[in-house]
């Protein structure tokens, strides 16, 4: 009579103990290969991480500061040659349909900014002097971290607003202290917060445009227009503007969206995240291939130990999903499955 031998089973119990038998008996392993996996896993999260935080940053700051700011300044005719703003510019683009409000400045060429009169006539700190509309501030979405902004009286006298690097540069940390405009004495009204949508502006010396007009002895034209149009119609508004401000030659005034300039340094921190993420993707490629290498090498130091346990309990199957039987070799009537 044949005797059938059941297969042995490995209890859930057993596989534990061996499991932690093995991560006992090769702890530098294991912790090896568990740490190539978390910081891996760590680094793909924190890329990811920080990329979806700047873009959340981003349209925070745009749906804070607007993104329906556009500014208009001079181009340059067929000859190389600035065209200039008419000195009307500023009541010429408040007419366009879709324009909310508007706010100019104007260069003052070849005036510089000095802390005081014994500061070298070449050390300007690359500051500009500029005349600035009252209306300039709202449009630009300015703050002032001291004093005030101009007035109808305050825009006639010697009285400075400074962009926030432009104060840094000067010394002046409190409204009331004085710097020089060429030759002359001027008290400083106030100081900017920086401006993240103009930020040619940090580095200014705003004036009053009467008082400009007086320093330069002449009038000032502007040579920057700032103008919040309806949102909803940019597209449309654009065009109109430079048609408005040169209706002979659209083409001399360039029409500028310093949002589009955040937008696209965005693009380019997406790019560089992307690459980022390549590079992460390789790394963690590699170190899966590693941890990989390590298990399979693993297993072939235990080939003696696992031929062992399937010749004494594995279940073998046929294609069809039965067990064929196999005979003891001493040749007694006991068999088993295979």
């Amino acid at each position: 009579m044949s005797v059938v031998v059941s297969p042995s089973k490995l209890l859930p119990s057993d596989v534990a103990r061996l499991g932690f038998a093995g991560l006992v008996a090769r702890p530098t392993r294991a912790i090896l290969s568990a740490l190539g996996i978390a910081i891996g896993i760590a680094a793909m999260i924190a890329v990811v991480g920080i990329s979806s935080s700047s873009q959340a940053q981003l349209a925070a700051a745009l749906d804070r500061l607007g993104t329906n700011l556009l500014t208009a300044a001079p181009g340059e005719t067929v000859f190389g040659d600035e065209r200039p703003l008419p000195y009307e510019v500023q009541g010429l683009v408040e007419r366009v349909d879709g324009v909310e409000n508007a706010g100019t400045v104007g260069l003052l060429k070849d005036v510089s900014a000095y802390r005081s009169a014994a500061t070298l006539k070449s050390d300007t700190n690359g500051l500009t002097v500029m005349t600035a509309s009252m209306q300039l501030l709202g449009v630009v979405g300015g703050h002032l971290a001291r004093g005030s902004w101009f007035t109808d009286g305050t825009s006639r006298y010697p009285v400075v607003v400074l962009g926030a690097k432009a104060a840094e540069k000067l010394g002046v940390s409190t409204a009331g202290e004085h710097v020089l405009i060429g030759d002359d004495v001027y008290t400083v009204g106030g100081i900017l917060d920086p401006i993240e949508l103009a930020p040619e502006l940090d580095i200014s010396v705003l004036m009053g445009e009467p008082q400009g007009d007086s320093a330069l002895g002449k009038r000032v034209h502007p040579t920057s227009v700032y103008m919040r149009a309806d949102e909803s119609r940019i597209e449309q508004v654009r065009p109109l503007i430079a048609a408005t401000v040169s209706p002979q030659s659209p083409s001399d005034v360039k029409i500028g969206r310093p949002s589009d300039a955040l937008a696209a340094k965005q693009a380019s921190d997406q790019a560089f995240t992307g690459l980022l993420v390549g590079l992460g993707s390789v790394a963690l490629l590699v170190g899966g291939i590693g941890v990989a290498n390590t298990m399979v090498i693993s297993v072939l130091e235990r080939r003696k130990e696992i031929g062992l346990r399937r010749s004494l309990g594995r279940r073998g199957r046929t294609s069809g999903g039965s067990s064929s039987p196999r005979r003891c070799s001493c040749r007694c009537s006991a068999v088993w499955p295979a």
